[in-house]
Formats: C-alpha cells, sequence, structure tokens
C-alpha cells in the first residue's frame, strides 16, 4: 500500500454503489469498516481501541462538516528501533474513505498532528498507526455530520483560483529548545467532484491536493497522501524536533492531481 489510490477503481465502485448501499444500515456501523479492511488491509490482524498508543481527537458533532478539525497524536515517542511508519485515516461513509495516509519518519520524533476533513454523513473516523515492525493500531471516533464533501466552497473558484497554490509556514520562534508546532498552508480549493456550480448547475471538476512532502535539511519527517476528505486550503500542522529550532531549513513540496507542484521553505 505505498499510495493512497492504489485500489481508486475499486474505491470509486466502493463509493458509488456499496457504501450507500451499506451506509443505510445505521443499526451495523461496523459492517462497512469490514469491507474497507478487508480492501486495504487484506483482514491483517488490527489491534482495536489502542488508546495506549494513539488518540484521534475530533468533535461529536461538527459545527461546520466541510472544514473538521481532526487531531491525531502518538502517546509513544518515534526511535529509530520502534516507530509508527504509516497513520492511515479513514472516514468510513465519505466517498473517498481511505483519506489519508502520512509516511512517517523516526526523525520526527513526536507524533502530533492536526489538519482539517471533510465529512460526508454521520460515520467513524479511524486512525490506524502501522508500526516498523508491521504491527497495526487503531483508534476511532464518531462523528455527526453530514454534506462536507459537497457542500460550496467558502471562496468564489474565481478569487480562489486566483490565489492557487500561495503557501506560508507558520512557526512561532523561540528560545526553548523543546519541540515546537508548525503548520503548513497551502491555498487550494480542493475540489472534490462533488459540488456544484451554482452558476452553471453543473460539477465543479475535482481538483485537489493529492500529496504533500515535509523535509528539514533535505531529510524527510513526513509524506502526506490525501485526496478529496482535506477540506479546501489544507493545513497540516505537526511538531518540529527539538532542538531544532533556528538550526534548519524546513521545505514543504505539494502536488496536485493535474500535477501542478508547489514549493515553500523556511529557515527555522
Amino acid at each position: 500500500m505505498n499510495t493512497l489510490f492504489k485500489n481508486m477503481g475499486l474505491t470509486a465502485l466502493l463509493s458509488f454503489f456499496l457504501l450507500p448501499v451499506l451506509s443505510m444500515a445505521a443499526d451495523e456501523p461496523q459492517e462497512q469498516w469490514q469491507t474497507l479492511k478487508e480492501i486495504y488491509f487484506e483482514n491483517k490482524t488490527i489491534l482495536e481501541d489502542a488508546d495506549d498508543w494513539l488518540v484521534i481527537e475530533a468533535p461529536k458533532r461538527a459545527e461546520d462538516a466541510a472544514i473538521v478539525p481532526i487531531h491525531l497524536y502518538s502517546k509513544k515517542t518515534q526511535t529509530a528501533s520502534s516507530y509508527i511508519k504509516n497513520l492511515h485515516v479513514f472516514i468510513d461513509n465519505n466517498p473517498m474513505p481511505y483519506s489519508a495516509n502520512f509516511h512517517l519518519s523516526p526523525a520526527l520524533e513526536t507524533v502530533d498532528i492536526s489538519t482539517r476533513m471533510r465529512v460526508d454523513q454521520y460515520t467513524y473516523i479511524r486512525a490506524i498507526a502501522e508500526m516498523n515492525d508491521g504491527s497495526l493500531h487503531m483508534v476511532k471516533r464518531f462523528v455527526k455530520a453530514s454534506g462536507g464533501c459537497s457542500a460550496p466552497a467558502a471562496k468564489d473558484q474565481v478569487a480562489a483560483m486566483a490565489r492557487l497554490g500561495k503557501m506560508q509556514i507558520r512557526y512561532r520562534d523561540g528560545d526553548s529548545d523543546e519541540a515546537k508546532p508548525v503548520q503548513v498552508v497551502i491555498s487550494h480549493p480542493n475540489n472534490s467532484g462533488l459540488q456544484m456550480d451554482l452558476k452553471t448547475r453543473g460539477y465543479i471538476p475535482a481538483h485537489y491536493v493529492e500529496k504533500m512532502q515535509i523535509t528539514l535539511d533535505d531529510k524527510v519527517l513526513m509524506t502526506i497522501d490525501t485526496g478529496i476528505s482535506i477540506s479546501e486550503d489544507p493545513s497540516m500542522r505537526f511538531m518540529l524536533p527539538a532542538g531544532k529550532a533556528g538550526h534548519g531549513l524546513l521545505k514543504a513540496e505539494v502536488t496536485d492531481n493535474k500535477k501542478q507542484i508547489y514549493t515553500i521553505e523556511k529557515h527555522i
């Protein structure tokens, strides 16, 4: 499972045929996950309720289904001998359920990641930590939200395209050598392909970020495979490793599904 979309054809079929049918079985919320688990993990053992490994925070009821805040953090420090290799995020009832894959380096040290996601209907959001030894550990959170993937964009499309690709690295300098939060933001409509153009009454073509790579002094901290479940103007917040402040060049490179590449770098 090297990329988020290796099973894209099958995922599309699930999205439009199988998953909507399963979602009607509201009293069987786990049935949908069993289908996804078989597709993406080939029924490997996944240790559930792994709260001693990983925590997922999300609102029980979202104020805005198009920008649902998600916070993921591990209770264990990344080390060369034991680290989270991949952090898989699933939103069971979304059109593209496999919503993100964070490929993580032990150089990151602290796994503490926040982003904003679209939620299309009442669903479980799951995070599965895949350790470097191959073991899988899952936590989940049930979120009440609807219409996030088809909700109109907050910005006018013309204005959004005028700012396309503009990026920011938000970082607060300080004297402490402790781990510090860094936020990478890109102006991008992240159109899902399910949103309607109110002027033409047609659907806005899908145009979304599909990969973000973050490096420090040319060493990869993490690479993120994403899709339509990430909100417009994608934002990734993470913790800079301790002792790195004032000592490195942080770079973010973003690629969208039209193969346009955007970059930004900052000395921190």
